[in-house]
């Protein structure tokens, strides 16, 4: 009888209630700010870490989750009886989490060539960050509770990472432009003619697909961006910084557009924030031209 795990990292924002009821096992990733290193979701919750960036202008490293981390979980599921672990890690593209996964997977089956035999690792670069793959994690962690089978929940898991997208709109753009998210001079252009860059997160990159002048013109621009396109009657989940008040201003607006709510509310972590800022709003969606 198969027995299915689900592992990923911290960057998938999902509450630790939901982590501990699903089963859900997450790997820490570790932050360095004002001399002070800790482990995102364990050390400090994401308000902690939004009112310690408050008193710094400093601007927050982490370091990738190593090899090691990787081949000590697989050997405790393995010990714990899994004959299946599914492995999400934070897109490959900014982040070296993912390979390090697949070298751990490889130097874990050299040490324990008898684990071959019993329990299969699927190595899975969710393409992106935040709720973008932790929603689908979510959701893969209850049809394992329904009894789905490993193939399926990889196959709804490949397909959610090859057609979702996030469209976010940072209302500061200094993290953005220090992690290389947005250049310097874009950067400084957007603030001296107050423009809001409309981020979108998929397949791997991030792509500046629009720009809005001034504060007030965020929600109607980002629900018009959203709304053209996404795929028609499906899921949509709000994802905030410190502050969710926008985002219930969006969610509004989509709800008179759509006739639908938002499936998820979530803020993003520790990891996320460092590179684009505790300040913004966001829509992860199904895009409709995938």
């Amino acid at each position: 009888m198969s027995k299915i795990a689900i592992l990923t990292d911290s960057c998938c924002d999902l509450p630790k209630d939901t982590i501990k009821e699903l089963g859900i096992k997450v790997l820490p990733f570790t932050l360095t700010v004002g001399g002070e290193s800790f482990r995102e979701l364990y050390d400090k919750s994401t308000q902690e870490f939004y009112e310690l960036l408050e008193k710094t202008d400093e601007i927050p490293k982490h370091s990738q989750i190593t090899p090691i981390t990787f081949e000590e979980a697989y050997t405790s599921l393995y010990e714990e009886g899994y004959t299946d672990v599914i492995s999400v890690s934070i897109n490959s593209q900014g982040s070296g989490t993912f390979n390090n996964s697949v070298l751990a997977k490889e130097e874990f089956f050299e040490k324990v060539p008898e684990a071959a035999k019993k329990m299969r690792i699927f190595n899975i670069d969710s393409k992106c960050y935040t709720l973008f793959y932790g929603y689908p994690v979510m959701e893969a962690a209850k049809k394992i509770r329904r009894g789905a089978d490993v193939e399926e929940i990889v196959a709804y898991l490949e397909d959610c990472f090859n057609v979702s997208g996030i469209y976010a709109v940072p209302y500061n753009l200094k993290y953005a432009k220090k992690s290389g998210r947005i250049s310097a001079a874009k950067a400084f252009a957007g603030e001296l003619l107050g423009l809001k860059p409309v981020i979108l997160f998929a397949d791997g990159t991030t792509t500046t697909v629009d720009k809005i002048r001034g504060e007030k013109n965020i929600v109607p621009k980002l629900v018009e961006i959203v709304e053209k396109n996404m795929t028609p009657q499906t899921p949509y989940i709000m994802i905030h910084g410190k502050d969710n008040t926008l985002a219930k201003e969006v969610e509004k607006e989509l709800i008179k557009k759509t006739g639908r709510k938002a499936e998820m509310y979530g803020s993003v972590g520790a990891v996320v924030t460092s590179n684009i800022g505790p300040d913004l709003v966001a829509v992860l969606v199904r895009r409709k031209n995938k």
